[in-house]
């Protein structure tokens, strides 16, 4: 999952991106609208969390003109600004949900994962390919039915590539759904993250290397 997080606060941006990053979200900063508008035309997100203030102008004028161009991305808009009118006009210019400041970060997060569910493409609580079970609800993943213990983008990679079951996945479409901006396209993460799936699935390798293109999960059966 691939969040951006339109924040202006130097201490809340980064502490809200750094928790997500943590629970296995790829996440993506913005500070002003236009910076975050940039980042929407150029990337595919899953959700986004939006302080309503920000210092080139209010949030809902751009999630407005994001409804308007079809953009039907989940947003869920964070703001000090409490009033019932304040909550019904984010509403009204296609904001999702409402989060008021002070908040928990616990429920940023599980507001945020329920919005991620929400989107155009819902995923399957379970995908299976062959003898590999990946629990999308509870992060588990089984083999032989034989529990196994991965990161969370261990577990980001897996479900990417477990969701195209069969077909090739380029290591730009990995890089694109499972890390953010701050990742190197030139470096070998896809290639490490494969290398540890492979180690802990165990034989018969499920994970095919496509030579200049990407990888393949198949039924080994």
């Amino acid at each position: 999952m691939r969040l951006l997080v339109v924040e202006d606060d130097h201490e809340l941006g980064p502490a809200i991106s750094a928790r997500l990053r943590t629970l296995g979200f790829a996440v993506d900063h913005a500070r002003h609208r236009a910076e975050a508008d940039l980042k929407m035309s150029v990337n595919a997100y899953d959700c986004v969390i939006a302080d309503r203030v920000l210092p080139d102008g209010d949030a809902l004028t751009l999630i407005k003109i994001w409804r308007r161009a079809g953009r039907t991305v989940p947003v869920l808009v964070l703001t000090a600004l409490a009033t019932v009118d304040h909550r019904i006009s984010g509403f009204e210019h296609g904001a999702d949900d409402y989060l008021v400041k002070p908040f928990a970060m616990a429920e940023l997060v599980a507001r945020t994962r329920a919005l991620c569910r929400r989107d155009q493409h819902p995923r399957l609580p379970e995908l299976t390919v062959g003898d590999l079970t990946l629990d999308v609800p509870s992060h588990r993943v089984r083999r032989a039915g034989v529990l196994l213990t991965l990161t969370a983008k261990e577990f980001a990679v897996l479900e990417a590539l477990m969701v195209r079951a069969g077909e090739a996945v380029t290591r730009g479409d990995l890089l694109e759904r499972c890390w953010d901006e701050m990742s190197d396209p030139a470096s070998n993460v896809v290639d490490v993250a494969i290398r540890q799936l492979r180690r802990k699935l165990g034989p018969p390798d499920v994970i095919e290397s496509l030579r200049g293109v990407g990888y393949r999960i198949r039924d080994t059966a």
